[in-house]
């Protein structure tokens, strides 16, 4: 009997307003049916917004019992608020999936030293797109979304070599490019 493969992590990483999101869902959908592939839900303590972010939400005090109760992968903080991956996500790399997440760039090093066979896929966005996206968000004034785009945040560490995505053209391309990386990694 043959052993399963190791799955492998797609760190999905970029600062705000880059379309991460947008993109993910597109794969979701390009995707839907190939088993080698599963999209993480994160768990974040901000309430859900069907239309902005695909995420699922919970109160402070559930996400500090279900962390205490071990129900998380990986957690972090970023921007005051607290974000996890579910358990499941070990479940699906045990099962050789190609595992797909929208983490912080500040969580990167953590989830490769914890899952070593990770790759990371950069998205970024020209700086006029990207404040345009974060207005119509509706989240923040213009004086934080002004504030969040002079912040580029953190680097990746230095042995890191993303493949990057850049996500100013359409929607359409972002997907079709999105979808061809997660494909090469699922065919290493």
């Amino acid at each position: 009997m043959s052993e399963r493969p190791p799955g492998v992590l797609v760190l999905v990483v970029g600062p705000s307003g880059v379309g991460k999101d947008t993109l993910i869902g597109g794969a979701r959908q390009a995707l839907d049916g190939d088993k080698r592939f599963s999209f993480v839900r994160r768990l974040v303590t901000r309430p859900a917004d069907i239309d902005l972010e695909d995420h699922i939400s919970l109160e402070r005090e559930d996400f500090a019992r279900a962390r205490k109760a071990g129900r998380f992968a990986l957690t972090w903080q970023a921007h005051g608020l607290d974000y996890a991956l579910p358990i499941g996500v070990d479940t699906d790399l045990a099962l050789g999936r190609v595992v797909i997440a929208n983490i912080s760039r500040h969580a990167v090093p953590e989830a490769i030293a914890k899952y070593p066979l990770c790759r990371v896929i950069q998205i970024s966005a020209e700086i006029s797109l990207r404040a345009a996206r974060l207005s119509r968000r509706g989240r923040e004034s213009r004086d934080q979304i002004v504030s969040r785009l002079a912040r580029e945040g953190a680097a990746l560490p230095a042995d890191v070599h993303p493949v990057v995505i850049d996500n100013s053209s359409s929607v359409g391309i972002g997907v079709t490019a999105f979808v061809m990386a997660l494909r090469r990694i699922a065919e290493d």
